[in-house]
C-alpha cells in the first residue's frame, strides 16, 4: 500500500500526519531515534537524551580506534637484504635503517630505500680528439656500488648523472692525452688504468658515496672514412710484433747450440795447448838426455839420430830413391806398384817378396855401411 493512498491514515515516511508535506525529518531526531534502539544493546537509558549522548560517545571512540588501528597498520614498512633505508622526517634526515620489517610514524616520516649490493653498469662513448690530433671513436664502461647510502641520496642532486659525468671527463682528458695508435692498438690497458684513476680524482670531493668496481675498454676505432688505412697499419704492427717474436725465438734456439759449440771449441783449445807443452816439455827432456851423449861422441850421436829419422821417414813411404856413389843415374822403387802386383797374385807375391826385400835391404844399407858422401851426408849438420 502507498502512503498516500486512501485509508492510510495519511501517513507518509516521515511520520508527517494530516497529509501535510513538511519535508523531510530533523536530523537531531533520526539521530535520536537511532541511539534509542542502540541503546538497548548497549544497556544504556532509552531515554531519548541519554541514548543520543551515549550513541554519540561510542561513534566517537570506534572512529578513534579504527583510525588509531590504521594508522599503525600504515607505518609497518619492509627493507630488503640488499637495501638500506633512507629515513626523512618531515623531510630531514634522521637515520638509517637495516634490512627487515620496520615501522615509521606515517605522514611524519618517509623511507628512501637504497640498494646497497647490486653493481650497476655505466656506459661512456663519443668521438674524440687525440693528442697527435687525430679523431676516434671510444666506447667504455664502468661497473660501480653504492657504499654510503646517506652520501649517495644528499651528497649531489643525481649521484648516477654526476658520476656518468665525470666519466665522460675523465674518459676526453685520457684520449686528450694519448696518441692514437696506443689507444687502437697497444696501449689500451694504460688507457683503462688512465681513465679509473682519473675518475677516482674527479668523484672523491664529492662524495657521492659510489666504488667504482671495475673499468672495461670496450672499443675504440677510428672514422669510418679511414677505416681501411688504420686497419693495415694495424696489421702491419702485428705482423712486426709476430716477427719479433719468431726471431727471439730463433735466437733462443740457435743461441745454446753456439754457445755449446764455443765451449767444445774451448776444450779442444785447451786440450792442445796442454798437448803441445807436453809434447815441448818432452822433446826438451830427450834433448837434454841426448845433450851429454853428442858431447861425449858427436860423430856417432848424429849418425845414429841421422839413421832413426830416415827409419821414421822411410816407414811412412811407399817410394824409394836410391842414389848410388859416383853413379850418374837414380834408381827408384815404385812398391806402391809392387804391393798392389802383390795383392793380385797371391802367389806369385809369396815367390817375390823375399826378393824384393832382399834386395831392398841391401841397396838401404849399403850406403849407410859405405860411408857415401851423398847429400844426406852433406846437410847433416
Amino acid at each position: 500500500m502507498a502512503w498516500n493512498e486512501p485509508g492510510n491514515n495519511e501517513k507518509d515516511p516521515w511520520k508527517n500526519k494530516g497529509g501535510k508535506n513538511q519535508g523531510p525529518p530533523d536530523l537531531d531526531d533520526l539521530l535520536k531515534d537511532i541511539g534509542n534502539k542502540f541503546g538497548g544493546i548497549f544497556g544504556g537509558n532509552k531515554s531519548g537524551g541519554g541514548a543520543g549522548k551515549n550513541f554519540s560517545s561510542i561513534g566517537i571512540m570506534v572512529v578513534l580506534i579504527v583510525a588509531i588501528l590504521g594508522y599503525a597498520f600504515a607505518g609497518f614498512f619492509t627493507i630488503k637484504e640488499a637495501e638500506k633505508g633512507i629515513v626523512l622526517r618531515f623531510g630531514q634526515y634522521a637515520g638509517t635503517v637495516e634490512p627487515g620489517l620496520r615501522w615509521k610514524w606515517t605522514f611524519a616520516e618517509r623511507i628512501i630505500p637504497v640498494d646497497m649490493q647490486t653493481t650497476r653498469n655505466l656506459p661512456s662513448s663519443g668521438f674524440m680528439l687525440t693528442k697527435d690530433e687525430n679523431v676516434v671513436r671510444v666506447e667504455m664502461q664502468i661497473q660501480y656500488r653504492v657504499v654510503n647510502a646517506r652520501n649517495y641520496i644528499f651528497s649531489v642532486t643525481n649521484a648516477d648523472e654526476s658520476l656518468s659525468e665525470s666519466l665522460d671527463s675523465a674518459l676526453r682528458y685520457v684520449v686528450g692525452h694519448s696518441k692514437m695508435d696506443d689507444i687502437l692498438t697497444s696501449g689500451r690497458e694504460a688507457v683503462r688504468q688512465a681513465v679509473w684513476k682519473e675518475l677516482e680524482e674527479i668523484i672523491k670531493p664529492y662524495n657521492l658515496g659510489l666504488i667504482v668496481v671495475d673499468v672495461n675498454f670496450k672499443d675504440a676505432r677510428p672514422p669510418e672514412e679511414v677505416k681501411d688505412a688504420f686497419d693495415d697499419a694495424i696489421a702491419a704492427q702485428e705482423d712486426e710484433v709476430r716477427f719479433l717474436r719468431e726471431a727471439e725465438a730463433y735466437a733462443r734456439g740457435i743461441e745454446p747450440r753456439a754457445r755449446g759449440r764455443v765451449k767444445r771449441l774451448e776444450q779442444e783449445a785447451l786440450a792442445y795447448k796442454a798437448q803441445i807443452l807436453l809434447d815441448a816439455e818432452g822433446d826438451v827432456a830427450r834433448f837434454n838426455k841426448l845433450l851429454p851423449e853428442y858431447q861425449a861422441a858427436p860423430e856417432v850421436t848424429r849418425q845414429r839420430m841421422y839413421l832413426t829419422s830416415m827409419e821414421k821417414f822411410y816407414s811412412n813411404t811407399s817410394k824409394v830413391m836410391v842414389d848410388v856413389d859416383g853413379g850418374n843415374s837414380m834408381i827408384y822403387l815404385p812398391l806402391d806398384k809392387i804391393m798392389q802386383q802383390q795383392s793380385s797374385s797371391q802367389r806369385a807375391t809369396q815367390q817375390s817378396v823375399p826378393a824384393i826385400n832382399q834386395s831392398s835391404n841391401s841397396t838401404n844399407t849399403a850406403p849407410a855401411l859405405s860411408g857415401r858422401n851423398d847429400r844426406f851426408n852433406n846437410g847433416r849438420d
